[in-house]
């Protein structure tokens, strides 16, 4: 048995490109014991797929053990996207520009960037395994399957374990080194370790102490408690997710959001100094920050097609974009933008002229 596979593995995690690298066991930790109150208490939203459930009716991502009995472990592996590039805090000031996530800024859907990384580690735990003949295999041989937001489990639970950092009270993993501007992935395996062999993936500390900036910033209140999100009030969910019409008294309080939200990670003490990303896919596209309110709420189709190809924003839809972009246009201020919002409240989206309407009464 090889005591330093774990160190070997995670230096395999390291040279295919993350920044992190951890293991953790697969456990039902006290964190997953939340999660179906939540489901129940309808946090989460429209987001159906994560009420996703077992043969025996139990959530998914509530018990990794009962969805994959086979795996034993979890490699879970960061890579930081943060660019060189203001904050959604840092606004312009004539209120022309909306926001679209940090993560969203690159050329590469960052699903495919981290999953390609991901497969080549599969690669290189496979080459390290098969010149260590003593290592025992969990029965039916080895087993690796990696995932990107996808998997039947809440990674930010298994990156805790792992060593990655500690879940911040805004939920986002936070790197002491790193910060927060981190994408996840895992892979399950069916490799199992000693204790001592994973003792340096003991959980980080949690270094957030008494500081609430996250809970306090937040315009919708959405961080109902240190950990907790209701989704439902979350700008990211209402901009991306959230379907049709968006609740008239949340309206006024998304500010210029088109696409996501960093506020509560763009306030956290932790990112102050956080590097900057030497993944080139993750380097930002300068016509997705800080883009043109009215170039959003007028895009067409064909050009919508063409501009996101390969982006996360295409999750949003065209109408959920444009929506986004015409509250975003109401919450400026700036009556600049009346002539377009009359346009679009005849609009041929339903669902782009009523917000065009509710626009133009609240600029007077």
């Amino acid at each position: 048995m090889l005591s330093d596979l774990p160190s070997r593995i995670q230096q395999c995690g390291r040279d295919t490109g993350f920044d992190l690298c951890g293991i953790a066991p697969v456990r039902d930790f006290r964190e997953l014991q939340a999660f179906p109150a939540w489901i129940a208490n309808g946090k989460h939203g429209e987001m159906k797929y994560m009420e996703a459930r077992d043969q025996s009716g139990e959530l998914k991502r509530a018990s990794l053990a009962k969805v994959a009995p086979w795996a034993r472990s979890v490699i879970v592996c960061a890579i930081n996207y943060n660019a060189a590039e203001p904050y959604s805090t840092e606004a312009p000031k004539d209120g022309r520009a909306g926001w679209i996530s940090r993560y969203a800024w690159s050329r590469e859907d960052y699903h495919d960037a981290v999953l390609r990384r991901l497969r080549q580690l599969e690669t290189n735990v496979r080459e390290l395994l098969d010149v260590t003949a003593n290592w025992p295999l969990a029965t039916g041989g080895l087993h690796l399957h990696s995932y990107v937001d996808t998997g039947p489990l809440i990674e930010r639970v298994y990156a805790k374990y792992a060593g990655l950092g500690w879940i911040g009270k805004n939920t986002c993993v936070i790197n002491q080194k790193l910060g927060s501007w981190l994408f996840l992935g895992v892979i399950l395996t069916s490799l199992e370790f000693t204790g001592d062999q994973l003792a340096a993936s003991l959980p980080a500390p949690d270094r957030c102490g008494t500081c609430t900036r996250c809970i306090t910033a937040c315009p919708t209140q959405a961080i109902v408690a240190p950990g907790e999100l209701d989704a439902r009030l979350c700008i990211s969910y209402l901009t991306i997710e959230k379907r049709g019409g968006i609740p008239v008294d949340l309206r006024g309080l998304m500010g210029r959001h088109v696409f996501g939200c960093d506020i509560c990670q763009d306030v956290c003490p932790w990112n102050r100094k956080a590097p900057v990303t030497s993944a080139p896919e993750f380097e930002a596209r300068e016509e997705f920050v800080n883009p043109a309110l009215e170039w959003l709420a007028e895009m067409q189709p064909e050009e919508f097609r063409q501009v996101f190809r390969g982006s996360p924003v295409r999750r949003a839809k065209l109408s959920g974009l444009r929506r986004n972009a015409v509250l975003a246009m109401a919450n400026s201020g700036n009556r600049k933008f009346a002539a377009t919002l009359k346009k679009l409240s005849e609009d041929s989206d339903p669902v782009v002229a009523e917000h065009a309407r509710w626009a133009i009464a609240k600029l007077g």
